[in-house]
């Protein structure tokens, strides 16, 4: 019955083992014609070779970019540009189970606003962790702009691990921002609102409408927020937009650029000019620029106060405390960007053809000297623009935001209106270089260009618009990423990546061989606690316990687990009205085996890495039938990883039937079958013959094979052993049953040991002596 799988498993071996690889011709024409055959020139080629990677190459640069109105965060690699992940942050996401699973449910949770439950966000700045202002490539922080929230990722796994919600703030577009070593976590308000959550009318506004600049505490033991250790420093009521931290001579400090400082409300309802009018009419708006290392200390003092159970410095106190200080910058600003020395920071505004260079020591020499200009309505410091001013750049029309090279005093800015980058000296205010954009840029990215030691070599521009840049899908175009190379003196864009997830606002790239991600979880484990889940489920363990209390309401909880191919338990039965609770452990040791598990009508995936343990809950309230079955393809018989979930009407009696399998094997069919597997055991001998012989552990890649296959081996034994008891009892049905089901695992480990051999083949191993 098998000999058709055991022939072809035995010649692929065979061909592997006793004949020389067959080497490919290749039938592609010349590089010439395949340039005039599709219209290239050697400016695309040489473009081109810079962005290839081949096959089972890896890249240099990961990004985390923010998924815009996904609500989720975008990972791909460079200079490839090739996606590699989504990661579900603050919406849903089926193919991980986020949003899904109980555990992932709990995350979410976190981030409820006034009692409900948001499966929103608009995520807009994504920060990696630092350590002495050098991404360390432990934990990313994403905000949500609809939402006052901050989500923790952990990039161990590429999980989200934590929210939380800003208890004052209405809206969040400033954030997130880290500090040198990633004491704070940044987030700034943008429309100013009411801190308490009653109706407060605008003819109020500037008397009880703030913004503000929260300092996020973060645990970096626990890998976590500590809302508790956290505070806010009260701001006007203008909008506070974008932040940076300050770097060595600047650490300490943070920077927040505003806009609408005019404080003006608009309302063409009410017959008057709108909000855009009004807000954009003075020449300049206000660079806020704080001591948070001060305001810490105050709030340790107990100089804060609490307003909605959070720590709050009131602006009284930070000016009292020459915590908080205002400087004039170009009006409509969106960012503002300290130089990878501390020294500078670099305003845009929106509204100004100017990048402007503010001196940090310029700015202390003015706070020192108390020399101020004036104070704003609320009583804040204004420091002069020219006594903070190191220089500004005529750089063109929109510059909105700022990254920096390798070399020093070299920044490159985004100018929205005129769709380009600008290169430029940042010392010298000194234009160098200019490249077109397609089309209206927004943020741009350099490599590592956050960090006190910036990379260089590659820009990434995030365009607002797509146009006619790829193939038309509809009246909703993706997002534009486009490379460009920045080695040179000149700028060269290498490629466009069209994004069909939300609007990418900001990203970041940090060098890859700084990320340690896991490939597998401890066995049995919580992966948002990063805890031992105490649902956990071991080989033979597998169970379900029905329980009911005084008022009749009964419980069903099921542990269980899923390896290549089966779900145990393969039949769960429970009464309507039943709360159902399924429990999942991954067996699996082996890296990229992922199971998955689907339920008809119950709303129900999760996904279950090697070594995660996930559950769902819901309420049987309907009688029935409901199939469920691995999602993942994880193996040759993915297919037949099902099982049934039955939900018995109330009350209802099986009325003595049996079940009967619809196939009869016999003493023979297991004889065969145990042929079967003693030849396929052999075929198993000479891969592993093969793989010994040579020097396989220098490849850990099949090392882990390896030991995957090892494994499956062991499960073969044991389903060897049951079958042997099953037919010492002279019951061929199951003997037989059991003996296929031992093939299986001898198949899986074959296909494990074949995947070892020709990677040891392709990677040059040699014969151990």
């Amino acid at each position: 019955m098998h000999i058709p799988m055991k022939r072809a498993l035995a010649m692929a071996v065979g061909a592997g083992i006793g004949l020389a690889a067959a080497v490919p011709t290749w039938a592609a024409g010349s590089l010439e014609e395949v340039m005039e055959e599709r219209g290239l020139t050697q400016k695309d080629l040489l473009a081109a070779a810079k962005t290839y990677t081949p096959t089972g190459g890896r890249d240099e640069y990961m990004v985390f970019a923010s998924g815009g109105q996904s609500g989720q965060v975008i990972v791909y690699g460079i200079p490839s540009m090739r996606l590699l992940k989504y990661i579900g942050v603050f919406t849903p996401e089926p193919w991980q189970g986020y949003g899904f699973d109980d555990e992932s449910k709990a995350v979410m949770a976190q981030g409820r606003v006034r009692g409900k439950d948001i499966t929103y966000g608009d995520t807009h700045h994504p920060a990696i962790s630092e350590t002495k202002g050098e991404y360390d490539g432990q934990y990313l922080f994403i905000n949500d702009k609809a939402n006052p929230r901050v989500a923790v990722i952990d990039l161990h796994d590429f999980e989200t691990k934590q929210m939380v919600v800003n208890p004052l703030f209405k809206s969040q577009h400033g954030g997130a921002f880290v500090t040198e070593n990633t004491e704070y976590v940044i987030t700034a308000a943008q429309y100013a609102a009411p801190y308490s959550q009653d109706f407060v009318p605008l003819e109020k506004f500037n008397e009880e409408y703030r913004g503000g600049i929260t300092y996020w505490k973060f645990d970096r033991d626990k890998g976590r927020i500590d809302p508790s250790a956290s505070f806010t420093v009260e701001a006007p009521p203008y909008s506070q937009d974008l932040s940076d931290a300050g770097k060595g001579p600047s650490h300490g400090w943070s920077f927040t650029n505003s806009f609408c400082t005019e404080r003006y409300i608009g309302g063409i309802e009410r017959g008057r000019p709108p909000f855009e009018a009004g807000c954009s009419s003075k020449d300049t708006d206000f660079l806020h620029a704080v001591n948070w290392q001060k305001a810490a200390q105050l709030i340790a003092d107990g100089k804060g106060k609490k307003v909605n159970g959070a720590d709050l410095l009131p602006i009284e106190v930070a000016v009292a405390n020459d915590v908080l200080f205002l400087i004039p910058e170009p009006k409509s600003p969106h960012g503002v960007d300290v130089t990878p020395d501390g020294k500078y920071l670099v305003v845009s505004g929106k509204l100004d053809s100017h990048a402007s260079v503010y001196s940090f020591e310029k700015i202390q020499n003015a706070i020192k000297n108390q020399k101020f200009e004036a104070k704003d309505p609320y009583g804040i410091p204004i420091i002069a623009m020219e006594d903070a001013l190191h220089t500004q750049a005529e750089l063109g029309l929109g510059p909105l935001h700022t990254q920096f090279d390798s070399e020093k005093c070299i920044a490159y800015t985004s100018l929205y209106v005129d769709s380009m980058v600008a290169k430029w000296n940042y010392c010298e205010g000194k234009v160098l270089d200019k490249l077109s954009i397609h089309y209206n840029i927004g943020h741009l990215m350099t490599m590592e260009g956050d960090s006190v030691t910036p990379d260089g070599k590659y820009l990434v521009a995030l365009n607002k618009l797509a146009i006619d840049r790829f193939n038309p899908v509809g009246p909703l175009h993706p997002q534009n990423h486009q490379l460009i190379d920045i080695s040179g003196a000149q700028m060269q864009l290498l490629y466009d990546m069209p994004l069909p997830l939300g609007e990418p606002h900001y990203a970041v790239a940090i060098k890859a061989d700084k990320l340690k991600p896991g490939v597998r979880y401890k066995s049995g484990w919580d992966s948002r606690t990063d805890q031992a889940s105490p649902y956990r489920t071991r080989a033979g363990r597998e169970k379900t316990e029905r329980t009911c209390d005084a008022d009749g309401n009964c419980r069903v909880e099921v542990y269980g687990t899923t390896i290549r191919s089966h779900i145990t338990p393969e039949i769960i039965q429970v009464q309507e009205g039943d709360t159902v609770s399924i429990h999942l452990t991954n067996l699996e040791r082996a890296q990229d085996e992922t199971h998955g598990f689907a339920m008809y009508g119950q709303n129900v995936q999760l996904s279950i890495e090697p070594g995660k343990t996930a559950s769902t809950t819901f309420v049987a309230d309907q009688q029935g039938v409901f199939p469920y079955y691995c999602t993942e393809f994880c193996s040759a018989l993915h297919l037949e990883m099902q099982g049934y979930l039955l939900v018995t009407p109330k009350g209802y009696e099986s009325e003595g039937l049996v079940l009967e399998d619809a196939t009869k094997y016999s003493k023979e069919d297991y004889e065969g079958q145990v042929g079967t597997n003693i030849d396929t055991q052999a075929v198993i001998d000479m891969v592993v013959g093969y793989i010994t012989s040579h020097n396989y552990k220098d490849f850990p890649t099949v090392v882990a094979l390896v030991e995957d296959a090892t494994d499956q081996l062991g499960f073969a034994e044991e389903a060897k052993a049951k079958a042997k008891a099953k037919a010492d009892e002279k019951d061929w049905q199951d003997a037989m049953l059991w003996a296929n089901q031992w093939w299986q695992y001898q198949v899986k480990a074959a296909d494990l040991g074949l995947r070892a051999k020709t990677f040891l083949e392709e990677n040059g191993a040699v014969k151990v002596k």
